[in-house]
């Protein structure tokens, strides 16, 4: 007789789907990021030449007025950088003093820990496993002997 077999088609799942969208295409938001910073520095490039045109192009007396501003727009950069200076001081003052006074203080205690339990193994070793081996030893020297003066039975 002749067996007859089934034949099951395998069934079809999807591909598992990643988590995070934005994983599956990399190269795609790479490509961005980088037309995005190309296109910065053309417009920055672009933006330089056209300010040095058109002060060649402007008398003398424009170039003094578009200098002026120019300073002060430098002026008040560099109060906004000096209060960035002054706020980066203080959190490295904060910084410090956290470190001085509260994990200090913890690398301390955990030394102090560390140098307890060193005490506390080697007291174990002195006082528990050296004698309980020393035991054996002699348990197991006894033992030889007693074998070696008994005879044999057949």
């Amino acid at each position: 007789m002749e067996e007859t077999k089934e034949i099951v088609p395998a069934q079809q799942t999807a591909p598992p789907q990643p988590e995070n969208p934005e994983a599956e295409l990399p190269a795609e938001s790479n490509r961005g990021k980088v037309i995005l910073v190309v296109l910065g520095i053309v417009l920055l490039v672009g933006l330089t030449v056209a300010g040095i045109v058109t002060l060649f192009d402007v008398g003398a007396e424009k170039t003094s007025h578009i200098r002026d501003v120019f300073i002060i727009f430098m002026a008040l950069e560099s109060l906004i950088i000096g209060a960035a200076l002054v706020i980066l001081i203080v959190q490295l003052s904060i910084l410090i003093n956290l470190l001085q006074n509260e994990i200090k203080p913890i690398i301390d205690s955990t030394s102090e820990t560390v140098n307890t339990i060193r005490g506390t193994a080697s007291f174990i070793s002195d006082n528990l496993s050296e004698p309980v081996i020393k035991l054996n030893e002699y348990v197991a020297y006894i033992s030889k002997f007693v074998e070696i003066l008994r005879p044999k039975k057949k």
